[in-house]
């Protein structure tokens, strides 16, 4: 019996902790947000993290978009044959990249890259007392640090996605034409006619959110981090894995509000 108490007083602990973490990241990402409406503006800030963003993580969503493409196609086809139903694989394809593969991928590699450079780098000055000096200086480190990484990481991962897709589904296509001997021009039509602008506008819109969360977790992370060199490290993993679980997570959600019948 004192085992199950102690288990249960556990677990409370750990949800509590959890709900004032919650409460406390969403305290930061609301005063963040409403620096977005109150001047100055940063602009080159803005710029210099939608350039990292945006510009320096093309070639590794590119490459992971066009390799998904390839293998998904070749295993929808090892599926379908089984049913003599080879000619869904496009319909597969294009839908799978679309809705889920090309924002969560998109997602996850940002997160590997862009989550940890936003973590490192806030946590350096955080660690270096960089942050205090802004605001003797006068500056709002909020406003000058975090409010333009969050919009520039809503607003530059739907346009990764846009690319994402693209290239999945050209990879898809590679596939299927020389491959596995579609008619490139079958194969073609089958895509654009099962496609609906609402399955690519759910995705990016599902990658906007993406793109604010990972934003954000890595400006949390290394904002609040503490403890020198190490605290910089353990706030860099913390971004990381933060990121990606709450991708995966809020991927179910947004997936349950936007296709369940």
């Amino acid at each position: 019996m004192g085992l199950l108490l102690d288990a249960l007083a556990a677990i409370g602990r750990a949800v509590l902790r959890a709900c004032r973490l919650a409460g406390a990241v969403a305290l930061f990402a609301l005063e963040a947000l409403s620096h977005l409406v109150r001047p100055p503006f940063h602009g080159r800030m803005f710029g210099r993290a939608f350039a990292e963003i945006a510009y320096f993580s093309l070639p590794v969503v590119a490459l992971t978009a066009i390799f998904t493409g390839m293998v998904l196609a070749l295993q929808s086809y090892t599926g379908f044959s089984r049913f003599n139903a080879e000619g869904a694989v496009a319909n597969v394809v294009v839908l799978s990249i679309t809705r889920e593969l090309g924002p969560v991928l998109a997602g996850l590699m940002v997160a590997g890259r862009i989550g940890a450079a936003f973590a490192a780098e806030i946590g350096t000055m955080r660690v270096t007392d960089q942050i205090d000096a802004l605001v003797t200086l006068s500056t709002n480190p909020m406003k000058y640090l975090v409010t333009p990484r969050l919009l520039a990481g809503t607003i530059a991962l739907p346009l990764l996605v846009v690319v994402a897709d693209i290239l999945g589904v050209m990879g898809g296509w590679v596939i299927g034409t020389f491959k596995l001997d579609f008619s490139s021009a079958a194969y073609l039509r089958s895509t654009f006619d099962f496609l609906e602008a609402g399955d690519v506008v759910h995705g990016l819109v599902k990658s906007a959110v993406f793109g604010f969360v990972v934003a954000l977790m890595g400006c949390w992370c290394g904002y609040t981090s503490k403890g020198g060199a190490q605290g910089v490290g353990g706030a860099t993993t913390a971004a990381v894995v933060s990121s990606s679980i709450l991708i995966l997570a809020l991927d179910y959600v947004l997936t349950e509000m936007f296709f369940a019948r």
